[in-house]
């Protein structure tokens, strides 16, 4: 079995960077645009928010952060999970999720949102496996054709 590890990261790091960046050619091949919501990197320092960055057998395979949603010192918005095609199947999104919800957790959260999209069956099906219930839409897409948010208490 394989195992996976994940590490605290600054979002502007180059191994952050690297991921980002595939994950907006994934949007933008799902989508045909990547995702243009506003993010500053310093929104996901602690103690307002935390990305992280999953190793499988030494490779960077996956990432995402939390930050605080509109200045609230009580919910995390989840941003850019995203699993590499090399760690797709091995539960690199789970892992990042619960370091995700752990991390928020530490720092005062009780409850989760994220927006998603139709065109991430699998990421929907991912969010609804461990506990994550459809909540009214907000955030950049929140009125678009496909989105979807969903939030849990953490």
């Amino acid at each position: 079995m394989t195992q996976i590890e994940i590490r605290p990261t600054r979002y502007g790091a180059p191994v952050a960077r690297k991921l980002i960046a595939e994950l907006m050619a994934d949007l933008a091949e799902r989508y045909g645009d990547s995702d243009a919501t506003p993010i500053e990197a310093v929104e996901f320092d602690p103690p307002d928010g935390g990305f992280f960055v999953a190793y499988l057998d030494g490779a960077a395979v996956g990432c995402g952060g939390w930050r605080s949603f509109g200045g609230s010192e009580e919910v995390a918005e989840i941003k850019r999970v995203y699993t590499s095609a090399d760690g797709r199947g091995k539960g690199v999104a789970r892992a990042v999720m619960t370091a995700l919800e752990t991390d928020a957790r530490a720092h005062g959260r009780v409850r989760a949102i994220l927006e998603t999209g139709l065109a991430q069956p699998e990421a929907i099906a991912l969010y609804q496996a461990i506990g994550y219930q459809l909540i009214e839409n907000f955030g950049h897409y929140r009125d678009k054709p496909g989105c979807r948010s969903f939030g849990r208490t953490l």
